[in-house]
């Protein structure tokens, strides 16, 4: 390597390592070395086994709940800057927490903004990320952030279905901006769920605003949690007529009973990413890579070549 020369290393959170070994293959590097070493009262910390002085350091970790896994996240950062390294980039294929973007009600936190300084605070020095649940996340870092699209990813599949009478659906208000982008690289009609909320995960009444009937439906969402909001969609859309209702949603959280709800729903299929592990298979899941996206654009950031290439939507 010449003199000045930033070498790329790689490391994975504990969550994430299977993603991560497909991201680095892609790349056509290997994972960095990380011992953990856990108190009996649960407390842990990560430790570089090889010298990150002077390289560029890529720690790939989603930062789903529980909290271990935001926290080890920023121990690593943490343990990479005071190892002197040069750049420090947070790769977070999903950035938990962050629903709470904004103070919808009092005394409430927003901790997507909190978690963002902890993140530069612990030794970030540039954020890839990919689909937040709302784009000015962004701005809640003073440093850069790379956001990345799964649609350049969700889109061929959906092509490659050779759907006929295709319609996009957003199954809330929030999303509409996401479902005109896919309905606009489709060349299809869009149609929108109103929905309105008891309270969190809990739906008390749905409407659709436009017409299902003999449309082979997608749905597109960023995430599925207890999977109450696409399968209440699904099934309303199918009483409305539709020939088929499939859901596109990038981070699969797949909470609670989500599994049981989607096997008793009318969806023929949920596409997702890796970015978040699955916690048991389902006939009725699609799981779409996303290793060589974050694999194309954490090489082009190393070599400090345009991403814009990956940006459809």
């Amino acid at each position: 390597m010449q003199p000045g020369v930033t070498e790329a290393k790689f490391f994975a959170c504990s969550q994430s390592t299977e993603l991560a070994e497909k991201i680095v293959a892609a790349y056509g590097a290997k994972l960095g070395k990380i011992i953990t070493s856990t108190y009996s009262d649960g407390e842990f910390q990560p430790s570089f086994e090889e010298s990150v002085r002077g390289s560029r350091v890529f720690i790939i970790g989603s930062t789903h709940p529980s909290s271990d896994h935001l926290m080890e996240m920023l121990l690593m950062l943490d343990a990479a800057k005071r190892a002197s390294a040069r750049h420090i980039t947070a790769v977070l294929p999903y950035y938990g927490w962050a629903r709470q973007d904004r103070k919808d009600k009092p005394r409430v936190p927003i901790a997507a903004k909190l978690i963002a300084k902890m993140l530069e605070t612990a030794g970030a020095t540039r954020i890839i990320t990919m689909d937040l649940h709302a784009d000015q996340i962004q701005g809640f870092f003073e440093k850069p952030v790379d956001h990345l699209f799964a649609s350049t990813i969700f889109l061929p599949y959906v092509q490659s279905l050779n759907l006929t009478d295709l319609t996009i659906a957003s199954p809330d208000m929030g999303g509409s901006k996401r479902a005109y982008a896919y309905s606009k690289a489709l060349m299809s009609d869009v149609v929108i769920c109103y929905k309105q909320r008891e309270k969190a995960n809990i739906i008390s009444h749905m409407e659709l605003i436009g017409d299902v009937t003999g449309k082979n439906v997608v749905l597109v969402d960023d995430m599925v949690d207890t999977a109450g909001t696409l399968t209440k969609a699904a099934d309303l859309m199918m009483e409305r007529g539709a020939k088929s209702v499939r859901a596109i949603c990038t981070h699969p959280i797949l909470s609670g009973n989500a599994y049981e709800k989607l096997e008793k729903s009318k969806l023929e299929e949920l596409i997702v990413t890796d970015s978040i592990p699955l916690k048991q298979k389902s006939d009725k899941i699609r799981v779409v890579s996303c290793a060589n996206l974050f694999a194309d654009v954490m090489s082009r950031v190393h070599n400090n070549q345009s991403i814009s290439s990956n940006f459809i939507m």
